[in-house]
């Protein structure tokens, strides 16, 4: 490059910055280090977007896309920058591609049994759902990627994802056929901490999920959590005539600041 040549690029750079096309960003070491892994803070009330990842087994090597299955539609909202930005390079390495989840999470607002759909599904998608359920999927979220967890205290465990169903052998239940059940209410318990002195907003640490399995048919605010009760498990299965099999997906989230 020419000496005028790098005069008239420094100029054109100088006039850019001035229209403030050009920010610089201040970088802490982390982000320099591991770009889209550092903690990332929020405002109260900020939505903070989930994603989907694929729909996994350990029992077989055949993935599929979350929206293949017979759940709520995408959201139609576009991705901000930063978000895009984060993907991680073995997202980039295997091509997938961002995918928001259907439910929304506003940084600190605890939000009650909410409705997010009803879906109507068919003979061949429930003969579909029960083989995914055979061969244990699991369902993948992220949420300012980490992972969700299922979680147990008592069992002294963590798993990653969140299963599509389950199957009450004829055996355990004494009739005639195995029972399937799917889960369509989602508990999701969302950790954080706050520390003024050394940042602004949140920094999110944990992410959990209680998938909950039952049959209801409106939900209202107010409504007390749903539980898993063996009397009002959601069947895997058509009508008593026939008819489509009707879902009704919900969730609810709870904010947990970190001791």
């Amino acid at each position: 490059m020419t000496k005028e040549a790098a005069e008239l690029r420094s100029y054109e750079l100088r006039k850019k910055k001035k229209k403030g096309i050009l920010k610089r960003r201040e970088a802490s070491l982390a982000q320099v280090l591991f770009p889209g892994a550092s903690p990332e803070e929020y405002v109260a009330g900020e939505r903070i977007p989930a994603f989907v990842e694929l729909v996994e087994s350990k029992k077989t090597q055949l993935p599929f896309e979350y929206y293949d299955l017979p759940t709520c539609p995408e959201p139609h909202e576009k991705i901000q920058k930063r978000f895009k930005w984060r993907k991680n390079l073995g997202s980039r390495l295997m091509g997938h591609q961002h995918k928001m989840a259907p439910f929304n999470f506003p940084a600190k607002a605890d939000i009650s049994c909410t409705t997010l759909c009803m879906m109507e599904v068919g003979p061949k998608n429930i003969r579909w759902m029960r083989k995914l359920v055979d061969r244990q999927y699991r369902i993948n979220l992220t949420l300012d990627q980490l992972p969700v967890l299922m979680r147990s205290k008592e069992l002294n465990y963590a798993v990653r994802g969140y299963p599509v169903g389950f199957k009450a052998l004829a055996s355990s239940t004494g009739l005639q056929d195995d029972q399937y059940f799917m889960y369509n209410h989602f508990k999701f318990t969302i950790t954080y901490r706050e520390d003024p002195g050394e940042f602004e907003g949140i920094r999110i640490t944990g992410f959990d999920v209680h998938p909950v399995s039952i049959v209801h048919r409106k939900v209202s605010k107010g409504d007390v959590s749903p539980v898993n009760d063996p009397d009002t498990y959601l069947p895997l299965r058509i009508g008593p005539t026939g008819e489509d099999m009707r879902i009704l997906y919900s969730y609810e989230v709870n904010w947990v600041k970190s001791e």
